[in-house]
């Protein structure tokens, strides 16, 4: 199918949690008017302190630009964890235009805020310490499922995200989603806008809140999501994995 707009964020690349051979299975098939990159698409953090970069992430890359010289509108969003990029906005690389955020009008005539979000993050807008250590336990969780999984695999079971347990059981974490979504939303109304789409909170959705449009695009980390656009303006999440 051939899609009206496509939204990718917190792909990764670089971090050894990536889905890249699912990324690239995916942007090989892609047939998109647009394609937004809403952050945290390579992962300076990750890379400034145990470089993961294989041959399947340059190919992720090389996948994007070759969608930007068909003729794909492609716009790149840094996050927090390729935040360094944020220096040289606006620029134009290879057809890809790298922006602080944007917006996207639908099919149907909704206004829609593209950005990453880590501006609705308490966290990391009051400790880029804090945040750093949250990253690195996140780090630690994804290699321990990954040997959790492979035991699972062993014995025919199937696929368990320990991340994903954690976010759902611990409170904290469930009111920090909520919190993270109210204000994005609020945001958005505060700017005149029909609604929002974000990424960093790794949590796919597309709904109605108060009246807007909040979509959030997941991660190829974990849950391998992107948000489309159908052809009548429809958003609706898709699921790689």
């Amino acid at each position: 199918m051939k899609y009206r707009a496509t939204f990718i964020s917190d792909t990764h690349l670089g971090f050894r949690g990536c889905q890249a051979a699912s990324l690239l299975a995916f942007l090989e098939s892609l047939e998109t008017e647009s394609l937004y990159l809403v952050g945290d698409i390579i992962d300076l953090w990750a890379l400034s302190s145990s470089p993961n970069w294989w041959h399947k992430h340059t190919k992720v890359v090389n996948a994007v630009i070759k969608l930007a010289r068909n003729g794909t509108k492609v716009f790149y969003i840094p996050g927090n964890h390729d935040e360094a990029l944020r220096d040289y906005l606006p620029m134009t690389f290879e057809k890809i235009e790298l922006v602080a955020e944007t917006e996207h009008l639908t099919a149907d005539g909704k206004r829609l805020l593209i950005t990453h979000g880590d501006q609705f993050d308490s966290v990391v807008q009051q400790s880029a310490l804090l945040a750093h250590i949250g990253s690195q336990l996140y780090d630690m969780s994804i290699w321990l499922n990954g040997h959790l999984n492979a035991a699972r695999a062993r014995f025919g079971r199937p696929p368990w995200s320990l991340a994903g347990y954690l976010k759902r059981r611990v409170k904290n974490a469930v009111k920090y989603v909520s919190s993270f979504e109210d204000a994005a939303v609020q945001h958005a109304r505060d700017s005149d806008y029909d609604g929002i789409i974000c990424g960093h909170i790794h949590q796919a959705c597309v709904t109605e809140m108060g009246g807007l449009v909040y979509g959030n695009c997941g991660d190829w980390v974990e849950s391998c999501t992107a948000i489309v656009e159908l052809k009548d303006g429809t958003l609706e999440v898709f699921n790689a994995g």
